[in-house]
């Protein structure tokens, strides 16, 4: 499989959403189960991270089950009851953002004849990547280009500006496999990759080389993340149904996974790490996303076999209707999320950003052609954006501004913002 880029701007006029909507958990869907009423160690994280100041939530009467005003926090702020100079600090903030979901709109951003399979924004939220498909071929080759000039953006598809990865190199059988998913290190100097062989593999980029191949999995390796800062750990997930944890600095002494988490039935399309060493979500073709925390993981996977239907394919069939509501019985998860749907492709699931909702969110496309977005602690399905015409591959949350960006088969990127004004903040202009 190959993409196109597209650089974006994000400067778009405003468009006639046509049949865009959004809704909420009151859309006839069944609401997921809440973590054992808050009592979870990840719910009291979140609490912590999104929850105002408790001075502030005593600035006059008000109701329990209610958030405090942004009015009130605004007050109590420049009267600094919180004694942290008329400052709020990151929870405040986290309070007040994560209440404003980028759910207005859709903005048109880009259109192509090719279906979009990957979009996303930059660390710092000044650029905005889309690839789209161009061609059919499974390589072992990873191509890098260059987004830091400005005359890329009529470029992006010459030869000579690509910097071609061998993942390949060091292998005596020669043999030819995909690479199915890759994600850079926090550093930026290592590239991990997922493959069709079975394997997990580890790029050296100041070195310009292969540093590690790990026989990883009994089926494709679809996803692939370090775990944190760090890089010790990696995560990985594959069509055998099984969540890995991998610890380099002992692999090359044990050759194991450092833990196996059982639960998903079907295949594993996405992994999205937390970034704390402990917590990720990933995205199953049984259609749930799970919530891991790796402390409860295994030395080796619960054996349970007749699960799963061999008669099954993802790629052109519908999930079986008496599958949906299907536990597996050694299921080793924190939580299950259930709405959308993964169907035909690989679809994507995130955290929402740390800086603006403390985390309090996951979010996901679907085959539905939607945009979930469910509150990680209470499972609720807070909202759902309606506008595409083919599956939705790909969204990403802006990780400043209430702004998410959804690309789908459609061949349309589009915007969803919380002011629904249309007109892009300054800070995306550099």
């Amino acid at each position: 499989m190959g993409y196109s880029l597209s650089r974006l701007t994000l400067e778009s006029d405003h468009f006639d959403p046509g049949n865009a909507a959004v809704h909420g958990v009151g859309n006839g869907q069944t609401p997921n189960k809440p973590l054992h009423n808050l009592e979870h160690e990840v719910a009291q994280l979140t609490k912590l991270r999104s929850a105002p100041n408790v001075r502030l939530t005593q600035i006059g009467p008000r109701r329990r089950d209610l958030p405090v005003s942004t009015v009130r926090m605004l007050a109590g702020r420049e009267g600094n009851y919180s004694g942290r100079g008329g400052r709020f600090s990151s929870a405040d903030r986290c309070h007040v953002l994560s209440r404003y979901l980028p759910v207005n709109g859709p903005w048109f951003v880009d259109r192509r004849s090719s279906r979009a399979y990957v979009s996303q924004f930059s660390a710092d939220g000044s650029l905005f990547i889309a690839g789209f498909q161009v061609y059919a071929r499974m390589s072992p080759i990873v191509h890098m280009v260059d987004v830091g000039s400005s005359e890329v953006e009529s470029r992006a598809n010459i030869t000579e500006i690509h910097e071609g990865l061998d993942f390949s190199s060091g292998d005596d059988g020669g043999y030819s496999f995909g690479i199915f998913s890759i994600k850079f290190s926090t550093d930026g100097h290592e590239l991990v990759a997922g493959s069709s062989d079975d394997s997990i593999y580890v790029y050296d980029l100041e070195a310009n080389k292969l540093s590690l191949r790990i026989p990883a999995h009994s089926s494709d390796v679809n996803t692939v993340c370090f775990s944190d800062e760090s890089g010790h750990l990696i995560y990985s997930g594959s069509d055998d149904t099984l969540c890995k944890v991998w610890d380099r600095r002992c692999f090359n002494t044990t050759r194991k996974p450092a833990g196996v988490l059982t639960g998903h039935l079907e295949g594993i399309a996405f992994i999205d790490s937390k970034g704390d060493g402990r917590y990720f979500i990933s995205n199953g073709k049984d259609q749930t996303i799970k919530l891991w925390d790796i402390r409860k993981m295994s030395s080796s996977p619960a054996r349970t076999p007749g699960l799963r239907s061999s008669e099954w394919d993802y790629r052109w069939m519908d999930y079986p209707p008496q599958a949906k509501d299907m536990k597996h019985p050694s299921d080793q998860s924190v939580a299950t999320y259930r709405g959308h749907s993964v169907l035909r492709t690989l679809i994507r699931c995130y955290f929402s950003p740390a800086y603006s909702t403390g985390q309090k969110y996951i979010y996901t496309g679907s085959h539905n052609c939607c945009v979930y977005i469910y509150d990680l602690v209470t499972g609720a399905q807070v909202a759902t954006l309606k506008y595409h015409k083919a599956p939705v591959r790909d969204c990403s949350w802006h990780p400043y501004y209430p702004m998410l960006v959804s690309s789908s088969w459609d061949g349309t990127v589009a915007k969803w913002e919380f002011p629904g004004s249309g007109e892009a903040p300054a800070s995306l202009y550099y």
